[in-house]
């Protein structure tokens, strides 16, 4: 069973753009912590983290996404991030 921490999903019709970032958070409870943060600059997105991926994915979809801000976000509570290309 895969180790996925939450999302935050608000249905819209309009196109997404995804975004993949390569992090090294690996607790559960800060992945969800650091969710409810993004979820506030992008509050219409979905944002999950995979904890089991070796780069500890950080994926978020949405229709805008300031990547300096997120990455801002992640490295704010102390962990790396960046935009896995």
């Amino acid at each position: 069973m895969s180790d996925q921490v939450g999302y935050v999903n608000m249905l819209n019709a309009s196109a997404k753009v995804v975004e993949v970032f390569k992090t090294n958070v690996q607790d559960k409870r800060v992945a969800k912590m650091i969710i409810m943060d993004l979820a506030q600059l992008l509050p219409d997105s979905k944002i999950s983290f995979d904890l089991e991926d070796c780069d500890k994915i950080l994926r978020i979809e949405s229709h805008q996404i300031i990547i300096e801000k997120v990455i801002a976000i992640v490295r704010r509570v102390g962990f790396k991030c960046e935009l896995l290309e």
